[in-house]
């Protein structure tokens, strides 16, 4: 190229043009970059600090609806098999909120922490793309209340405590107490239900020593079983309430701890007498 070109002066005064917008592209570039970053580190400052996760803040809803751009928010939540608890409660243990974000949710994990709740004895979580959850639970079945000092606990036939339900709300289940009482429970209620008129006054069984148990009953007479052969004994206090009444005399207790003999505590005598003969009369069973 000579220098006497006559387009050389034009063509300098572009490149000029070119090496300047491209300067400044890149300084643009830069501090575009420098402000997203403090823009970035700030935000995170204030997740971490909790000042944005107030009740009712947008940026709350953010993913969520950023989501449901994308078509992967919880539109679709189907749930079944709940008895005692409310959807609220199960969709709050796995993180999940109707319209909020299904990204990177893990069903085998939802179905592995609904299964660690103690009020679920097995869950399924099936997620149908884009925006489906199917959630199918079998809740523990309330069976007894247990009361461990001055605590009390919905129990299952298991033994097992839920927390998840207050006894206040189930008085109609039977009573146990005492340590042991939870995982012993179900043996004795299944023993006591084959005898109704038994079952129907007992408000109470109390596990004493973690050997044997007394029931208490609505009359206020208690029923003290043995450790062994107790079946019989509650086949006993049956067949004495039948035949004789023994369980509406006016008795405070029915002792049957003693393998062949039958202990009659009575409430009021006001002959000693009388009282002798009550206690000949029961015991042995005659």
């Amino acid at each position: 190229m000579s220098s006497d070109d006559p387009d050389m002066p034009r063509r300098r005064r572009r490149q000029s043009w070119l090496d300047n917008g491209q300067s400044l592209r890149l300084r643009f570039a830069t501090r575009a970059s420098a402000v997203l970053f403090l823009g970035a580190v700030v935000a995170a400052g204030l997740i971490k600090g909790g000042y944005l996760d107030y009740e009712g803040s947008p940026w709350l809803l953010l993913p969520g609806r950023a989501a449901g751009i994308a078509g992967m928010a919880a539109e679709d939540i189907t749930i079944t098999g709940l008895e005692h608890h409310q959807p609220e409660t199960l969709l709050a243990a796995i993180g999940v909120s109707p319209g909020g974000s299904l990204i990177g949710f893990d069903a085998i994990q939802a179905r592995n922490i609904l299964e660690n709740l103690d009020w679920v004895e097995r869950a399924k979580v099936q997620r149908v793309f884009p925006n489906q959850l199917a959630i199918e639970v079998k809740e523990r079945e309330p069976f007894a209340v247990w009361q461990r000092g001055q605590s009390y606990y919905v129990i299952d036939a298991s033994g097992a405590a839920m927390s998840g339900l207050a006894a206040g709300g189930l008085a109609s289940l039977p009573l146990v107490t005492g340590e042991g009482a939870n995982t012993a429970a179900a043996e004795l209620i299944n023993q006591v239900s084959a005898y109704p008129d038994i079952m129907l006054q007992m408000k109470a069984a109390a596990r004493v020593g973690q050997r044997r148990w007394t029931l208490y009953l609505d009359s206020g007479i208690t029923v003290q079983l043995p450790e062994k052969e107790w079946r019989e004994a509650i086949a006993l206090a049956d067949e004495l309430n039948k035949t004789q009444r023994i369980l509406s005399r006016g008795i405070r207790s029915l002792d049957l701890r003693v393998p062949g003999r039958v202990n009659v505590e009575v409430a009021e005598a006001a002959d000693p007498d009388a009282e002798t003969a009550e206690k000949k009369k029961v015991a042995g069973g005659n």
